[in-house]
């Protein structure tokens, strides 16, 4: 007995805290954890960009950020800044605000998504006019990938 309430209170407190599409459309602020080194000013940004779209964002900084990207399955091919987690997903990079909602909203069965690199004119690389061409990128476990989301360069 003691047993099955130990798990009915770990279902209740996991059923708690996911991130539904109810959540989302009532426009409660979504929790992420972001995991930066000190010395990025871009990454500062992309918070921003996070906050200004309804996101609550813990900003851990850390000296390791190698670490969590290996303990959170992201390949050198994904990698790039900063690593944030949110409802059990990872974002890499300087993924945009609406893709991190898209994702939230179809659960898909994925690690997460990411903006390998640090292409100028995504959220927090913002270089005046130029915009570069980039893909957001999703990956799994087996780290294969595929284009989740593409976007064109406005030269």
């Amino acid at each position: 007995m003691k047993a099955l309430t130990i798990f009915l209170t770990i279902s209740l407190l996991g059923f708690n805290t996911s991130i539904n599409a109810k959540t989302i459309a009532a426009g409660k602020p979504v929790d992420i954890v972001v995991y930066k080194s000190p010395t990025c000013s871009c990454c500062g940004k992309w918070l921003e960009h996070l906050k200004q779209n309804n996101f609550n964002v813990k900003d851990i900084v850390t000296e390791d950020v190698q670490a969590i990207k290996q303990k959170y399955g992201v390949s050198e091919a994904m990698a790039s800044c900063h690593t944030a987690i949110v409802d059990g997903y990872v974002i890499e990079g300087h993924v945009p605000a609406n893709d991190v909602m898209t994702l939230l909203k179809t659960k898909p069965k994925i690690v997460g998504i990411a903006v390998p690199g640090m292409p100028s004119g995504t959220p927090g690389m913002e270089m005046g006019g130029k915009i570069d061409a980039y893909n957001v990128m999703s990956f799994d476990k087996e780290n294969h990938s595929a284009i989740y989301h593409s976007y064109t360069d406005n030269k």
